[in-house]
């Protein structure tokens, strides 16, 4: 078994990345999933590739790299932010996606035997369907890590869809979600002022670790968790990455 640690959006924010990695250097049987989102917007975009650059050619911790929707431009989608990474930088993502480096899904179980799939936005009840209904984690992440463009590039597919949309598509199906899903991305609070931004219907079925900056919604069949800490510009004062002790990474 093993120590799961998911780290959310870093946004070019270095030194908060930095930070959580320096005690999981060389540890045993520890598994990172960053769930993608590491440039744009922060301080210090290079800085973050060359941390993650370490460690996905290091030995341990072992580290497993998703996309997100601010890598995309570089490697399919249209460009959307206004500040572009140098050629060194794209040039980088580039070469991990076409070395698989660059992942779209990874998929985990955690001790108490529940499967969680990992992406960047979460997987809404049309994205799943337009999988073919997968019925476990570790499958739709298969599927998912094929790269199926109409549902890469979408702005409801797994790198784009807001979590309210995301929540709301399985509430408004009242389809039981066949796996627990976790993401970045998007969350339905603001951290600076504590406070819900999403509907009743999300707000009851939620709570939140508002120093960790984590969010859980619990629907029928499992639940979310979102991890984007919102570092913003200049990085979160306070959060953790989520932590699962005795899990297992099943793709």
């Amino acid at each position: 078994m093993t120590r799961v640690v998911v780290i959310g959006d870093v946004g070019g924010c270095a030194g908060e990345l930095t930070r959580v990695l320096e005690p999981l250097i060389g540890a045993p049987d520890t598994v990172v999933v960053q769930v993608g989102d590491l440039v744009d917007r922060g301080p210090d975009t290079p800085g973050v590739l060359r941390l993650v650059s370490e460690r996905l050619h290091g030995d341990a911790p072992r580290w497993i790299q998703l996309i997100g929707n601010h890598e995309s431009p570089y490697l399919g989608a249209e460009p959307f932010w206004p500040e572009p990474l140098d050629d060194a930088d794209a040039a980088l993502l580039r070469r991990w996606w076409l070395t698989e480096r660059l992942r779209v899904a990874a998929a985990i179980r955690t001790a108490e035997g529940e499967e969680f799939l990992l992406t960047h936005a979460g997987l809404t009840v049309a994205a799943w369907r337009e999988l073919g209904e997968p019925v476990t984690a570790a499958t739709a992440a298969d599927l998912l890590n094929t790269r199926p463009e109409s549902l890469l590039w979408s702005y409801g597919g797994p790198l784009w869809a807001e979590a309210a949309q995301v929540y709301g598509s399985w509430l408004d199906d009242r389809e039981t979600m066949p796996f627990s899903q976790a993401h970045g991305h998007s969350t339905v609070v603001s951290y600076p002022h504590r406070s819900w931004l999403c509907e009743e219907r999300i707000r009851v079925r939620s709570t939140a670790d508002w120093d960790a900056r984590r969010t859980v919604t619990r629907l029928t069949g499992g639940c979310f968790v979102a991890v984007d800490p919102k570092h913003g510009r200049t990085g979160a004062d306070r959060w953790a990455p989520w932590v699962l002790e005795d899990a297992e990474v099943l793709c």
